[in-house]
């Protein structure tokens, strides 16, 4: 019996560090090459040590490669290294991999210290899909950042009713897609704002690039599946194409994972079109390799109530010094936004991404 057919809870975990330990206790039961990457700045929640930790099982100049990687956004940690876990306990999948020659790659938790404070940005309030930019060209402009920030992360929270008024008139004057594309699509001018890009790489950047430089420099195929949630419909996992715009590529994604593979430049995507995602980091490290990116997202609250704790979550950075009661509160809500601690949800996590890890394994194999 494989792990997929067994209890979906047994795979996930409640905190980062019970999260660390079952895929290093899985990897190194399965005989993976382990390596990891410590933030050394920082501790976690617990006191514990954070790090990137990376499962390799195949050979390491294999030239089909799958990458799955988990907790770029924090707490969706939780749902990604469940998905890893559970690979590793697969050993049906594990077979038809190195049955046909595809090493796997597992990055567990991109974001460590966000996976661990219960944040979705990383210890400098960066989020790392808008980090992987070029820092040596203008970065990026969302004008319409400035506008919206007042009521956005209004001086005290929950918002007042001035502050609601002022963002019904907003979205009534530019409409709803306006909105969010101002709060959600990136910006890089307020540290302390909402889904903030940085002003330099971020220590994730950097670990992401010489895992990349040291794991895929010889693969002349990669398919990379970064695990997401929070958005769309409960339980749904969209597949979110957060490549290059190109026809090619687009068209490979949807050879190797259908007509259901959305793109967030055309417009149809549950995510913001932004900039600098984790993904885009295999075109510049791997430039020669031809490369099959997805972000697997899976729904879990309402997409404006996800927004609105993401919200509270900045707000309470700005405000250290709010009651704890309240510091519990969002974070617990927080945490809720983006894992649904329930054995049903869990199990169409875990049924869908293996669905996607089949597709992937058989479009790398005829590649």
């Amino acid at each position: 019996m494989t792990a997929f057919r067994t209890s979906a809870a047994h795979h996930f975990s409640g905190t980062y560090a019970e999260a660390r330990t079952k895929f290093l206790d899985a990897a190194a039961d399965r005989g993976a090459a382990l390596q990891s990457f410590v933030l050394e700045a920082h501790r976690g929640a617990l006191g514990e040590t954070l790090a990137t930790d990376v499962a390799l099982l195949g050979a390491r100049d294999a030239q089909r490669l799958l990458i799955v990687s988990s907790g770029t956004h924090g707490p969706e940690g939780f749902s990604g290294s469940g998905v890893q876990v559970a690979t590793l306990r697969d050993d049906e999948l594990l077979a038809r991999l190195q049955q046909a020659g595809v090493a796997l790659l597992l990055v567990h938790a991109v974001n460590p210290h966000g996976f661990s404070h219960l944040h979705r940005t990383n210890e400098d309030n960066i989020d790392l899909n808008r980090n992987h930019v070029r820092f040596d060209a203008p970065l990026p402009v969302n004008a319409a950042y400035a506008e919206v920030e007042p009521f956005v992360l209004p001086a005290t929270w929950p918002p007042g009713p001035a502050d609601e008024a002022a963002m019904a008139a907003y979205i009534e004057r530019h409409g709803m897609r306006a909105y969010r594309a101002a709060v959600t699509t990136g910006q890089y001018n307020a540290p302390d704002g909402v889904f903030y890009g940085g002003q330099a790489p971020s220590w994730s950047n950097g670990t992401i690039r010489a895992i990349l430089r040291q794991y895929a420099a010889a693969a002349g195929h990669i398919a990379w599946i970064d695990v997401h949630t929070g958005l769309g419909p409960y339980g749904h996992g969209e597949k979110i194409y957060p490549g290059r715009n190109m026809p090619e590529d687009l068209a490979l994604a949807h050879a190797w994972w259908g007509a259901d593979v959305f793109a967030p430049f055309a417009g149809d995507s549950a995510s913001a079109d932004v900039s600098g995602p984790v993904v885009s980091t295999a075109y510049d490290e791997c430039p020669n390799a031809r490369i099959a990116p997805m972000g697997l997202e899976f729904g879990t609250l309402p997409d404006g109530e996800v927004l609105t704790r993401l919200r509270a979550d900045t707000w309470l950075r700005r405000h250290p010094e709010a009651p704890e009661p309240q510091k519990r509160e969002i974070r617990a809500q927080l945490r809720d936004a983006f894992y649904c601690d329930n054995d049903e949800w869990k199990g169409m996590v875990l049924g869908q991404t293996r669905v996607v890890l089949l597709q992937t394994l058989q479009g790398l194999r005829k590649a």
